[in-house]
């Protein structure tokens, strides 16, 4: 049978269901082992390494600093694991053993595999701005997010008092993915105006890049700065920061910002380091742009946030698990597969502002310059779509509620008839509520 493997071991032969290892209980970890249970059944062995114990649903963590509940973004591993017969293991990675095709665990534990998934997802790096990590509100974990909402208590109680403030949004060089921090920016402005506080607080948006979300064209761009006029946010692009002290962020330019409550999104690294694997100057592995697999190797991938690609995205990494799982799929049987998807990076996202929200859909293709790695494919411009309405935010809290009941289910999110269902709405609504870019 094609998913056999023969294995020998002093001196005797035996066969073997093949062993898929998936590192990484995130976005592109679940879609890409869900995906292979759904290609191959019992025919694959699938192992799944995490270091937590639940999925976080991150995306909607920006809701947490306005009183969110955290438990509803979370789901047990052991449940969607179990029911689909994935074996889950409690760990952390330590190294890659490619020669004897092992994993190291950080207690000693090796485990064999035949096909390895690095899904090891990204980390923040604020000391790369001195200050940043003394002096600012950042936006990664939930333990920030709570704290940021203590602070957003505080500030409404001072201003409530009749204090004047100043509240600084910053995107340092580094970031992958600032889409977070504008929502923030824009539920805050709202959510000041709902409690009536707004004339007395300052907002102010600065960003090292050269356009507001640089990464996904002039169509966001342009949206964005509407917004921040029709709002009264101040917005400013080619604002480099190079350290921040109490109450000031210097920049390269030579202006400074003053603040009374900093909130930024950190620099972006690799979350493992892969000593034995490619890697970039962030500690990203270096993949093949279709496939995922990482370069040099024949059956080791890093869909998601692990990989090199430019934008971290959880929309973007499902596009490349799906492709990892294809494509290790097409190994093991054939037949299973017989038309492997690639990646073709296409960004989908809703970004929320409390009282409305922006939908975007943008096709990305990769540049290779390093103040611009990523641009809108003209070829695809036809797929630009971008649009604003208080109805999309019934689309994002429809993915808000189809995404965990996928993962809960065992399915991925690309998977079946509910996958098809949730298309065709967001397809639905796009047609009607947004328009194609032209630019």
């Amino acid at each position: 049978m094609q998913w056999e493997y023969t294995i020998t071991t002093l001196g005797e032969t035996m066969h073997t269901t093949p062993r898929v290892i998936i590192v990484g209980g995130g976005f592109a970890g679940l879609e890409t082992a869900f995906t292979l249970h759904s290609h191959l059944g019992d025919r694959v062995e699938l192992l799944l390494i995490a270091d937590e114990h639940d999925f976080l649903f991150k995306p909607n963590s920006i809701y947490l600093p306005f009183g969110g509940d955290e438990e509803k973004l979370r789901i047990p591993l052991s449940r969607p694991t179990s029911r689909r017969g994935i074996i889950l293991l409690a760990g952390s990675l330590a190294r890659v053993h490619t020669r004897r095709k092992q994993v190291e665990l950080a207690d000693g534990t090796l485990e064999h595999y035949d096909h390895l998934v690095l899904a090891t997802g990204a980390a923040m790096s604020p000391k790369e701005i001195p200050g940043l990590a003394e002096h600012a509100q950042t936006v990664w974990t939930t333990e920030r997010m709570h704290e940021l909402g203590t602070s957003l208590e505080r500030l409404r109680a001072e201003v409530k008092a009749g204090a004047t403030r100043h509240v600084l949004f910053l995107v340092p060089p580094g970031n992958k993915c600032a889409g977070p921090l504008y929502e923030i920016a824009f539920m805050l402005e709202t959510w000041l105006r709902r409690h009536h506080l707004r004339d007395r607080v300052c907002l102010t948006f600065t960003t090292f890049e050269s356009s507001f979300i640089q990464a996904f064209g002039p169509g966001v761009d342009h949206v964005v700065s509407e917004e921040f006029h029709d709002r009264g946010i101040n917005g400013y692009t080619h604002h480099t920061a190079t350290s921040v002290d109490a109450g000031l962020v210097h920049f390269a330019n030579g202006t400074a910002h003053t603040y009374d409550l900093l909130i930024a999104f950190p620099p972006y690294v690799a979350a493992v380091d892969y000593p034995t694997l490619p890697t970039d100057d962030r500690g990203f592995l270096l993949t093949e742009s279709q496939t995922r697999r990482v370069q040099g190797t024949d059956d080791v991938y890093a869909p998601g946030d692990a990989g090199d690609f430019p934008v971290k995205q959880a929309f973007l990494a499902f596009l490349q698990a799906d492709a990892v799982a294809d494509d290790i799929a097409s190994c093991i049987d054939p037949t299973a597969v017989p038309h492997p998807r690639r990646f073709s990076p296409t960004s989908m996202c809703v970004m929320e502002m409390f009282d409305k929200a922006t939908f975007a859909q943008v096709p990305l293709e990769v540049t290779g310059d390093p103040s611009a790695p990523v641009r809108v494919d003209l070829g695809a411009r036809d797929d630009y779509l971008v649009g604003v309405s208080p109805l999309w935010r019934l689309g994002k809290k429809a993915l808000g509620v189809y995404l965990p009941q996928q993962f809960r289910a065992g399915r991925p999110f690309h998977g079946g008839l509910p996958w098809h269902t949730m298309e065709l709405g967001l397809k639905g609504m796009s047609k009607t509520l947004a328009s194609t870019v032209k630019e």
